[in-house]
């Protein structure tokens, strides 16, 4: 398969030099999207063989979009700069049969959370649309986007794990998940969408007995306990925002 990686950055010299590397017996085409990062980033992809671009974030799927343009090849892997791909996985990438434009491939992402590999919390395994042709469709979604085609595709699992660096510090969890209930709110409320007093009393524990309980994140351990009150904290932000902006 003649494959180009796609990924967009910003502030990530903890986490590109690791992603590069993964990718690198992949493809020789990577490209890397920049959002003006003022850290080392930039330094750092100029040492490997890429094609780096700077260029306005303007929202998860737009900076994704317009990434895939610049690909070389027509079959896209959209890889975030906190992944990396296990041997497995790259094995698995490299003898992908794809015979027709309409493949579309999960991989299975795996998270490691303050140096834990994290398998239940609903986390494990954390299916991903990631290696498709462009042509077929597009990234859609203000957060957690995700690619929506438009013909029918057909899905293949490849084996190996995408690894996934989430959180070196349990602050780094709390800030991006109160970022990312402010924008679930926005997103909600643009599309018409209200809450009520009594679901932002009774949600947040639903959502922490869910995630510890029912998707066994007690097996986690102490980061089990934190992730599933961390969820459960960002489900209340959510829902007190949305009736925020609902007055």
């Amino acid at each position: 398969m003649q494959l180009s990686v796609v990924i967009i950055t910003y502030n990530e010299e903890k986490n590109i030099e690791r992603c590069l590397k993964s990718v690198l017996p992949l493809t020789d085409d990577i490209v890397v999207v920049d959002s003006f990062s003022t850290d080392r980033t930039e330094k750092i992809c100029a040492n490997y063989n890429v094609r780096f671009y700077k260029r306005e974030f303007k929202g998860y799927s737009d900076q994704k979009n317009f990434a895939n343009t610049l690909a070389k090849y027509d079959y896209i892997f959209s890889i975030d700069a906190d992944e990396a791909v296990s041997p497995e996985l790259a094995a698995s990438i490299l003898n992908a049969d794809c015979t027709h434009s309409k493949q579309v491939f999960w991989v299975n992402r795996m998270t490691n959370y303050c140096g834990k590999w994290i398998h239940h919390c609903g986390w494990y395994p954390d299916r991903k649309e990631r290696i498709w042709n462009r042509n077929t469709g597009m990234w859609t979604g203000h957060i957690h986007e995700k690619p929506a085609f438009n013909c029918e595709v057909h899905h293949t699992s490849i084996h190996g794990d995408l690894l996934h660096y989430s959180y070196y510090h349990i602050d780094e969890h709390y800030r991006q998940s109160e970022k990312f209930a402010r924008m679930k709110a926005e997103e909600l409320h643009f599309n018409g969408r209200k809450s009520h007093y009594i679901t932002l009393i009774f949600a947040p524990f639903f959502r922490f007995l869910s995630v510890f309980i029912f998707k066994l994140g007690f097996l986690d351990g102490k980061y089990g306990f934190i992730i599933a009150k961390i969820s459960a904290r960002a489900t209340f932000l959510k829902h007190k925002w949305l009736l925020i902006l609902e007055k």
